[in-house]
């Protein structure tokens, strides 16, 4: 990862579709929102591709197949095949693979997209404790999965079956709001047990050696809304990083980020690919950007100038990552982020 992204966002001379080979794409909250494209993510999908650029989507959610991914991405208006989709089901089923013998079964807890890709590691999915498995997956079974379920993984664990899962979300965006995850259901089974699974999701490593894998990336860019996940697995991967605002993170929370949660770049949307960033400059204490200028005063951010509101954000994270080193900045930026109407 950029040096300099560790204290202030980084800049680029060269469009971002340009600078890298593939971009490793969340899908909820950057590519589309309640199963609607987001604003300028079609269009602006179609031009990084247009130039070269390699389109991957990769998520946490075990549930859907990629073929089901593909297709709904090809619907909005995104052509995409099921190669073009990386999963949280496919990296555990990897995972699982490396432990267990060819052909052995594994006890699922969730839906298609766990059965589906621990076939196609050479892995038998089978349904109950009884069934001799030699590991036990958890991943995300929509609001339908029977309690019952819970019961056969903590059967199985607690005959020393090993247990996996695919991440540990504790929450997922749905069409009414803030339902539970996969984490969610995870904590029910390990309180039953008291064991600890190994994962597999964002952020940790087997997501990113799997996305790597499946799209041979020699230079990817990560392009995510969240920092618990995207901008955290990126960070674990070495590889640079771009927060869009349209998803779960805010200017605000992004001004108190630590360290293995700054993005290397920062823009408003997918149009940010398409174009260079603003470098954030730094003399005595004072980061600038565009037309703005920011800095740590007492017990605040200060914020001076005028200009594209991104700009004056991008200089308040240098002045506050600056100060925060490697923790949280926990100076008040309310009044610069009411300037900018952030």
């Amino acid at each position: 990862m950029s040096q300099q992204g560790v204290n202030r966002p980084s800049g680029s001379t060269r469009a971002l579709s340009e600078a890298y080979d593939t971009a490793l794409l969340d899908l909820d909250g950057v590519v589309y929102a309640g199963g609607e494209a987001i604003v300028h993510a079609v269009e602006s999908l179609a031009t990084a591709r247009e130039r070269g650029m390699h389109l991957a989507y990769v998520t946490n959610n075990a549930l859907r197949t990629p073929d089901v991914v593909a297709a709904h991405l090809t619907e909005l208006g995104i052509p995409t095949g099921p190669g073009d989709v990386i999963n949280s089901a496919q990296a555990v089923a990897r995972l699982i693979s490396e432990q267990v013998p060819p052909g052995s079964r594994v006890l699922v807890i969730g839906g298609d997209g766990l059965r589906v890709a621990l076939r196609e590691r050479g892995l038998v999915p089978v349904e109950s404790a009884d069934d001799d498995p030699a590991a036990v997956v958890q991943g995300y079974g929509g609001p339908e999965l029977p309690w019952g379920r819970f019961a056969e993984a903590c059967y199985a664990i607690a005959r020393g079956v090993p247990w996996f899962a695919s991440n540990t979300d504790l929450t997922i965006p749905s069409a009414r709001g803030i339902a539970p995850g996969n984490g969610a259901a995870v904590e029910v089974v390990r309180i039953a047990t008291g064991a600890e699974p190994q994962i597999a999701g964002k952020p940790l490593p087997p997501m990113h050696k799997e996305t790597i894998l499946r799209t041979g990336a020699e230079r990817p860019l990560v392009v995510g809304d969240r920092l618990d996940t995207d901008i955290e697995g990126a960070f674990n991967g070495g590889v640079d990083s771009l927060l869009v605002l349209t998803g779960v993170t805010d200017a605000a929370q992004l001004l108190t980020a630590v360290l293995r949660h700054r993005p290397t770049y920062v823009d408003a949307d997918l149009r940010g690919m398409l174009t260079g960033q603003p470098e954030v400059t730094e003399r005595d204490g004072l980061f600038g950007c565009g037309g703005w200028t920011a800095s740590a005063r007492g017990d605040e951010l200060s914020l001076d100038g005028d200009g594209d509101p991104l700009d004056g954000l991008r200089a308040l994270c240098g002045a506050a990552w600056t100060n925060a080193g490697d923790g949280s900045c926990t100076l008040d930026a309310g009044k610069a982020l009411a300037r900018l109407g952030f």
